[in-house]
């Protein structure tokens, strides 16, 4: 067992500890960003973080059509690990799921390190981008700084799916 104080995961997770604490007993649903940074502090494996599997493979990983390790983060986010069994991953690929949300709820925004590209394989997105908003269409792909502040939201009350890479 670790002895890591909520005062130390609050740090690295760049909140206070009284947030922290909320993330820990399962108040506040916790960000992909905020197990980004624990997984970076730690070196723990991301996927290990968000599904609870351990990566065996070295060589390669497939995953077959509508199969992958899902979890859903919030009633409106669903993340689909598309590389959770290769160990030493250099970049997290994802398909995400984002179901519409009622007409003025605020979108979440998180940061994290690294960079990060999505793709638009289905639906209309909006991308809340370090205070622009960008509407990327099917088809439509954008890379950036994750570390800027970013949150997404389906338009047209309809879900939107793309992949997206976390390096």
């Amino acid at each position: 067992m670790l002895k890591i104080t909520p005062e130390e995961m609050a740090h690295v997770c760049h909140l206070t500890p009284e947030e922290y604490l909320r993330l820990e007993t399962g108040t506040v649903d916790i960000s992909v960003s905020t197990l980004h940074r624990i997984s970076q502090a730690y070196g723990i494996d991301l996927i290990t973080l968000m599904f609870g599997d351990e990566p065996k493979m070295n060589s390669y990983f497939v995953i077959r059509k509508g199969k992958g390790t899902a979890m859903e983060r919030t009633k409106a986010y669903k993340y689909q690990s598309l590389a959770a069994g290769f160990a030493g991953r250099k970049a997290d690929p994802f398909m995400v799921t984002v179901h519409p949300k009622p007409d003025g709820e605020e979108i979440y925004l998180n940061s994290h390190l690294g960079q990060e590209f999505n793709l638009v394989v289905s639906g209309q997105l909006l991308l809340h981008l370090h205070g622009k908003e960008i509407i990327l269409e099917e088809g439509d792909s954008i890379y950036f700084n994750s570390e800027l502040p970013h949150g997404m939201k389906a338009l047209d009350g309809k879900k939107v799916r793309f992949l997206a890479i976390i390096t």
